[in-house]
């Protein structure tokens, strides 16, 4: 595109923002640390499931040295049932390191800010123009359909080595002069009118310059590179109740579900079945030796890269003594206090049949 046109269409497209932007919590700051906090959130994440939790969370941690002086159980307490939460985990770190290093004050300068755990360049190029003013392209699965469109890129939209291409044009198209209106008004038409599916080419602002739009083409961007079948794993876990607790156990800070805490238990061996994998899983797992009582349940979960069927089962301790191998902590807790703690969603799935279950329990022995 020449300058003429790229004139036109930064004109254009920031003219059309400012008549249809959605009025979201975030625009209505220029404080850094709130609109990283929005960002990290809307990572993978859509736009109506972040809001209430990004209101809760600035709310709760109204600071970022509030954030950093918090308890990290507590941060991910408030995190449960966004997902992703390596990001929680990052920025919990991060707002210590910017506290330590920098005074508590958010580094405005690329090479600092993106060295603090969980920035990658979309994150660093959208605190840094939104929050900041500064000419950085923000780059993000909505921009890179409106430009795949636009001028017809056939190089994959999710191919690591096509994402220089998507930088180079969007810094070109780029309005120096004010970008965090020009990176916000890309991303909303990507969200609101360049839709994956159903376009709505009638209301863009851009369509006498999309060059899809005019060779009959748009449903045939963005191109993407086909991904392999995710894998689906057989799941077995055991709440295991000791008198009137249950046995809950801590992973690693480090990893999927980092920090999270959850009910023992693992993947079955081949041909092996759920009851047997639950036993073997909890012995290896905690040391403890136990019986199954009753098959509560059977959840499927979907992670990023692979699947879980679940089998849960309540169970009884036997004997042994908690020796972990694998989680770094454990608790037994009453069923009554498992809202203090934050789970993985796949849990979550099963809690209410577990209370119910425990309910039942003690009727029966009254």
């Amino acid at each position: 595109m020449h300058e003429k046109q790229i004139r036109s269409l930064r004109q254009a497209l920031i003219g059309w923002y400012g008549a249809n932007q959605r009025d979201l919590p975030w625009r209505k700051t220029h404080n850094p640390y709130y609109i990283w906090v929005s960002e990290v959130m809307l990572q993978q994440t859509q736009v109506g499931t972040v809001i209430p939790y990004y209101n809760r969370f600035v709310q709760r941690f109204k600071t970022l040295t509030q954030l950093a002086r918090a308890d990290l159980q507590t941060v991910l307490k408030l995190w449960e049932g966004l997902g992703y939460y390596a990001r929680a985990r990052n920025l919990h770190q991060a707002a210590g390191m910017v506290l330590e290093k920098h005074q508590g004050v958010i580094p405005d300068r690329w090479d600092d800010f993106r060295k603090l755990p969980g920035v990658g360049d979309y994150i660093a190029a959208a605190v840094l123009s939104l929050a900041f003013g500064q000419p950085y392209a923000v780059v993000d699965g909505n921009v890179k359909r409106v430009l795949a469109r636009l001028q017809t890129i056939k190089e994959p939209v999710n191919q690591t080595g096509s994402a220089r291409i998507f930088r180079q044009l969007a810094a070109t198209l780029l309005e120096p002069d004010d970008p965090a209106t020009f990176n916000q008004a890309v991303m909303e038409l990507g969200a609101l009118v360049c839709k994956p599916a159903t376009p709505l080419c009638s209301d863009c602002p851009l369509v006498t310059m999309c060059l899809a739009y005019q060779r009959g083409q748009v449903n045939d961007y963005p191109r993407k590179q086909k991904k392999r079948p995710i894998p689906q794993y057989q799941i077995a876990v055991g709440v295991v109740f000791k008198k009137d607790r249950v046995l809950i156990t801590r992973r690693s800070p480090d990893g999927l579900l980092g920090g999270l805490w959850e009910f023992p238990g693992g993947k079955l061996a081949d041909g092996e079945t759920a009851a047997a994998a639950c036993m073997r899983e909890i012995k290896e797992e905690v040391n403890l030796s136990i019986r199954i009582d009753a098959h509560l349940d059977r959840i499927k979960h979907a992670y990023t890269h692979f699947k879980i069927e679940m089998d849960v089962f309540c169970c009884s301790y036997v004997s042994g003594r908690v020796k972990l191998n694998g989680p770094v902590d454990h608790r037994w807790i009453r069923l009554d206090e498992l809202d203090d703690y934050p789970l993985p969603g796949a849990n979550h799935k099963f809690i209410g049949k577990l209370k119910q279950y425990n309910r039942s329990v003690k009727n029966s022995d009254k």
